[in-house]
């Protein structure tokens, strides 16, 4: 697998680069913020490990374009922002993880490893589509229907309901949410799992057989009202 690091800290560049081609990784790095995206076109990386502040430059400014590339890559953030506003504004201009300096090298390595499962993750052919009810997610479009017509969702909003929908009936805790929706590992401390739910649900009161449950002391289920 080819990653491209991209840090204007040059000692960490050239311990990322070690440690990272001794496990294994064919590894690319650039210094300068402007050199990331062209590098990505000619080199076509799976995944970047992409420093956030280049000087007074900041890297959200080229997400979008790297992430509207012909094949993407993954993103992995790296950052001395580890408020809890900078990480969510990361993922949601489209970062697919976020890890804050200074870090554990074998954690970055996990966080890597776990990108690259999802770019390997096999694709169903029947994996198009995922309904509940009346509620269709069309996963190529990234939509929501709910009786056929288009729920206005932000991103954000559509990552949990597709979260819940891929574990229908299953109980998912308040972590495993902000693991994998908000892609961090450390309690922010606020009600916003709460207060998307709760979005979620006036979304979805056109159809009252559509719920997502509360389950007190354990998380959240959705599923049909007469299943879960």
């Amino acid at each position: 697998m080819k990653i491209l690091l991209a840090d204007d800290e040059k000692p960490l560049l050239n311990f990322l680069e070690r440690g990272l081609r001794a496990e294994g990784f064919e590894c690319l790095t650039v210094n300068e913020l402007h050199e990331v995206l062209p590098f990505t076109r000619k080199h076509h990386p799976q995944i970047i490990v992409l420093d956030r502040l280049f000087g007074n430059e900041d890297s959200l400014s080229i997400v979008n374009a790297l992430k509207s590339l012909p094949s993407p890559p993954m993103i992995l953030m790296l950052t001395a922002l580890d408020e809890v506003n900078e990480r969510v504004k990361g993922l949601q201009e489209g970062a697919d993880d976020y890890l804050c300096k200074p870090f554990d090298f074998d954690e970055l390595l996990a966080r890597i490893t776990a990108l690259r499962r999802r770019l390997e993750k096999p694709k169903q052919s029947n994996d198009k589509n995922l309904i509940i009810g009346s509620l269709q997610i069309a996963l190529d479009e990234r939509v929501a229907r709910l009786e056929g017509n288009e729920i206005p969702l932000t991103k954000i909003e559509f990552e949990l309901l597709l979260y819940l929908a891929e574990n229908q009936k299953k109980v998912l805790s308040r972590e495993r949410i902000l693991s994998r929706v908000w892609q961090t590992h450390s309690d922010p401390n606020t009600n916003i799992v709460d207060v998307y739910i709760s979005r979620l649900r006036k979304r979805l009161d056109e159809d009252p057989a559509i719920v997502i449950e509360t389950l007190r002391g354990n998380g959240y289920r959705l599923g049909l009202k007469d299943q879960v």
